[in-house]
């Protein structure tokens, strides 16, 4: 395990690095990208749109539209380090409080939401939102229309099923039978194209069942990294989320996405020594998925359970260039 954390020049001079598409939602999705453009600037993040909760909720019930908030926060994460950036990434996530209908709100779902009744189109929507931020990417939504996400609720012998993102994540209990409404729903055809063209593909950390879950769900997204030639890294949590993956192990998290994507193939495992209850569980699980163990120092060094975004970027460099040997040598 390294603390090095080097990594200035990449992309090099006149590059723009590997095609790396980024799966998940939230904070998690947020970690990595923040953690990724500082190696690559062909960089797309394919967004969950289940979100129900706070702001985005009430916009998606209210005009029937796609859950802006966790598009908006990958957004601000790929922003360009400039004053203008910067600032603009401010304003977006700016949020109003307050008495009236406003409260709550954060500006940039606004926006968002203006340009799509605008334009007519979710993808062109964020794309402008992109380049007023001058991000080092794109953003595209997981599907063209909004999710809902259910799941099976066990706890004491007993079982409930339970409907809406804000649900499954706060039930107690162990979930089961995860699954999203409407189950034959389309993946987005950028997202599609992206996840066919890239080099890379990351998902996690995040909400397991309702951030990272989601893709691998869906038909079409779950056929297409079966299918596509990029390599795969999953990225693991720092801690386990209350009440979504209380009592899992490291383990049991791969276990979660080979049982619902058994013919899914991973390249790296990427977890954080301090967070592995059992390397050996660990590894053994991930050689199943064809996967190699990673162990890096890529938390921060403060108490709260957060991805330090040069540590994490430094174990995805040395992914990327091929520091892990066998791992990035497999045909």
């Amino acid at each position: 395990m390294g603390t090095t954390i080097d990594v200035a020049g990449w992309p090099r001079r006149g590059e723009e690095g590997p095609a790396v598409v980024a799966l998940g939602g939230g904070h998690g999705l947020s970690a990595t990208l923040r953690a990724l453009k500082h190696i690559s600037h062909r960089l797309t993040a394919v967004v969950t749109v289940a979100d129900d909760g706070g702001s985005s909720g009430r916009l998606r019930r209210e005009f029937d539209c796609l859950p802006p908030g966790d598009l908006r926060m990958a957004l601000a994460s790929l922003c360009d380090d400039s004053e203008w950036g910067l600032t603009w990434r401010d304003v977006l996530q700016h949020r109003f409080e307050g008495q009236g209908e406003l409260d709550n709100h954060a500006l940039g779902n606004l926006l968002i939401l203006a340009l799509w009744q605008l334009l007519g189109d979710d993808v062109a929507g964020l794309d402008w939102v992109g380049r007023l931020l001058t991000i080092h990417g794109r953003v595209v939504p997981m599907s063209s229309s909004p999710l809902v996400i259910e799941a099976d609720i066990v706890s004491g012998g007993t079982s409930r099923r339970v409907s809406g993102q804000v649900a499954v994540a706060s039930a107690r209990g162990r979930l089961e039978n995860v699954g999203m409404v409407p189950q034959d729903a389309d993946a987005h055809p950028e997202a599609l194209r992206a996840i066919d063209e890239a080099d890379w593909v990351v998902l996690g950390p995040g909400s397991w069942y309702t951030s990272v879950l989601p893709h691998l769900i869906l038909p079409a997204m779950r056929q297409a990294l079966v299918n596509t030639s990029a390599r795969k890294v999953v990225v693991l949590n720092l801690s386990a989320q209350q009440g979504e993956t209380d009592g899992m192990t490291s383990a049991d998290h791969l276990r979660v996405l080979r049982q619902y994507a058994p013919d899914l193939r991973l390249d790296v495992v990427l977890a954080d020594p301090s967070t592995v209850e059992d390397v050996d569980d660990l590894e053994a699980v991930a050689s199943v998925m064809g996967a190699a163990v990673v162990l890096r120092q890529v938390r921060t060094g403060e108490a709260l359970c957060h991805h330090d975004p040069l540590r994490l970027a430094a174990a995805f460099r040395d992914a990327f260039e091929g520091a892990l040997g066998d791992v990035t040598d497999k045909a």
